[in-house]
């Protein structure tokens, strides 16, 4: 079915290699898992089996790509995309429409399909994914979750014979991974191929049937999935790799402590006419780590862009010291890592980027950030030329080095190892007592390593709000657990 013989490839404008003679075979039906530490090439083995390399990621190729005798590198796109189907690792780069049932019926309209069978496909992919309440949606309006779940139902709805997702649960609360869990399942039933690059491992254990690991752009191994479930959690963090299992992580949150307090008034705000965010008034600890959590939707990047400013129209007030500051002053307190960090890059250089919104340089600073999230040996990389999970330490760095009193980091783990992640982490617990933070996120093992506090939003409204002592650990475990043992 899908057939690599020795390819090297090496990304137009980049000194060094991104594959180096990788030759891989699978066969139809197979579900496959790419995995490995951020930047080791996974995305690139997913840009060639859907033709975007060479032919809209320029660069040098050598060796044979194959699908069913079809010679990828050498076909036009149009030709691939009828047999391959990609979920990429941004959503919004392969949207084209601006309401949610216009994007999942795009595909399907460029095949040329009967009116009526484009209509049940929508219908059939909506159900599948469980997105049906999303319809007819304004795709701006979405949550990333919410928007990763549409890109998952447009691809569905064209029923391809291949289907390559990298990273696809980046973004997605537990709920909507085990929607996505069941439609691989479902894929899986009707023999279709399934290619998913991945680091969050443990829902991926009774769906995939083979494992590949890739480290510096060749494959160190390839073993069947029974295999690969026996490594122990020590080894698999040797590898980079994120653990198998969601039992509780073996890290104590730490101790939240009494001191001053940050009071959230009228943290209201709605999209044309609809409810969006519904706090009257929330005390939250300075110079806490707070996790916020919810589902896909729940409203906790809407929280996010009002505390920073960023929304116009919001009139809440953040009081703290006595005084209370309004949307201007906060975007001068506040520097928010957006969900999609592309938005954000904007220098020539990784050492540029991270030093943009300093007061002042200091380098000692500098060069301990670029140490502790591994970036230092990619300082002249140009942010652009990097993986997702790179891009995410970068601007997360730049956020650090601002030294805004502030910090909100939307989905800060996204795409990052689990070497990357317990950087991360680190790097977020040593702010502790010294910055106040909101760290959006699906991710509980980021949660139990840096934060002090969890709040939990359900519609807009604050369902939960509780320090992360050990005695509430229990109550942390079960809201994420519940549905992954």
């Amino acid at each position: 079915m899908i057939e690599i013989k020795h390819v090297g490839f090496t990304y137009a404008n980049s000194d060094s290699g991104t594959l180096t003679d990788i030759s891989l075979e699978i066969k139809k039906g197979e579900c496959v898992l790419l995995c490995g530490r951020s930047g080791c090439g996974k995305t690139t083995v997913t840009r060639l089996l859907n033709g975007l390399i060479p032919h809209y990621y320029e660069g040098t190729v050598s060796g044979s790509v194959a699908i069913d005798k079809l010679e990828v590198t050498k076909a036009e796109l149009y030709e691939t995309s009828k047999i391959v189907g990609s979920v990429f690792q941004n959503p919004r780069s392969q949207f084209f429409c601006v309401d949610t049932t216009s994007e999942i019926a795009f595909g399907c309209e460029n095949m040329g399909l009967p009116v009526n069978t484009v209509r049940e496909r929508i219908a059939q992919a909506a159900q599948e994914l469980n997105v049906t309440k999303l319809l007819g949606r304004n795709i701006f309006h979405l949550s990333g979750g919410e928007k990763q779940k549409i890109a998952c139902a447009s691809i569905s709805a064209m029923q391809p014979e291949i289907f390559v997702l990298d990273e696809p649960t980046s973004n997605l609360d537990v709920n909507a991974i085990e929607d996505l869990r069941n439609t691989l399942l479902s894929w899986k039933a009707a023999g279709k191929t399934i290619v998913i690059a991945e680091h969050r491992l443990y829902w991926l254990k009774d769906i995939c049937d083979r494992v590949v690991y890739i480290q510096d752009g060749s494959i160190a191994f390839d073993i069947p999935m029974k295999a690969f479930l026996e490594f122990s959690t020590e080894h698999l963090a040797k590898l980079g790799l994120r653990s198998l299992s969601m039992e509780a992580f073996h890290v104590e949150p730490m101790e939240a402590k009494g001191g001053a307090e940050l009071i959230l008034k009228d943290y209201c705000f709605s999209f044309d006419g609809l409810q969006a965010l519904n706090i009257p008034q929330l005390s939250v600890p300075i110079g806490g780590m707070i996790a916020v959590i919810g589902l896909n939707g729940a409203g906790k990047s809407t929280f996010s862009k009002c505390f920073c400013g960023l929304e116009r129209k919001f009139k809440g007030k953040a009081v703290f010291d006595g005084t209370a500051y309004g949307r201007r002053e906060m975007l001068k307190k506040s520097y928010l890592v957006m969900q999609d960090v592309n938005h954000q890059l904007f220098c020539e250089s990784v050492m540029d980027e991270i030093q943009l919104g300093m007061d002042e340089e200091n380098m000692n600073d500098v060069d301990t950030i670029l140490k502790e999230l591994g970036l230092a040996d990619l300082s002249q990389r140009h942010p652009m030329s990097l993986s997702g999970g790179q891009k995410q330490r970068v601007a997360i760095a730049s956020a650090i080095l601002a030294n805004k009193e502030f910090l909100i980091f939307d989905e800060p783990t996204s795409g990052l190892d689990f070497q990357h992640m317990e950087q991360t982490a680190g790097l977020l617990r040593s702010l502790w007592g010294r910055k106040t933070a909101f760290i959006i996120t699906h991710d509980p093992e980021l949660i139990v390593r840096c934060c002090t506090h969890v709040l939990k939003l359900e519609q807009g409204c604050v369902a939960d709000f509780y320090p992360l002592f050990n005695e509430t650990k229990n109550r942390f475990a079960d809201f994420f657990y519940k549905n992954n043992n």
